[in-house]
């Protein structure tokens, strides 16, 4: 799935790991002897993971290694950092159609849907994020 999106695979092999290991925290050592991969191939996905937001570094008292886990919220944290790359696009649509506001609307046509999907986007989104949470503080308060 990571790589169909576009991501490492080795990244996505982690984080598949992480979602179903017992304990929930894996050291480096622990992840490139069950996944069969290079201590540097961890490191740099591990340190790609973090900058997503999808894991943290953490220590375990009274052992000196780094171990990592999926980071609470992981998914909503993708979520949000969706939203700022949609942004990104229905500015630099913005921008586009600023370029060429003396040409006829047939010209924009493709720019212009770029931009109407990517600000629909990032008018709906943060909604969809917000019943979410809302449905997710529900469910703790039920105790589900």
């Amino acid at each position: 799935m990571f790589e169909l999106v576009g991501m490492p695979r080795m990244s996505g092999r982690i984080f598949g790991w992480l979602l179903i290991s017992e304990p929930p925290q894996q050291s480096n050592n622990a992840l490139a002897e069950v996944l069969q991969a290079s201590k540097g191939s961890i490191s740099t996905m591990t340190r790609f993971l973090i900058q997503l937001g999808l894991i943290e570094r953490v220590s375990i008292p009274g052992d000196r290694r780094d171990y990592f886990q999926i980071k609470d919220h992981a998914w909503s944290q993708l979520t949000k950092q969706r939203l700022v790359q949609i942004g990104a696009f229905r500015k630099l649509a913005e921008r586009g159609l600023d370029l060429m506001s003396a040409y006829p609307p047939q010209h924009k046509r493709r720019l212009q849907e770029m931009h109407d999907i990517h600000s629909f986007w990032e008018r709906e989104l943060p909604l969809l994020d917000e019943r979410w949470e809302q449905e997710q503080n529900k469910r703790r308060l039920e105790g589900i």
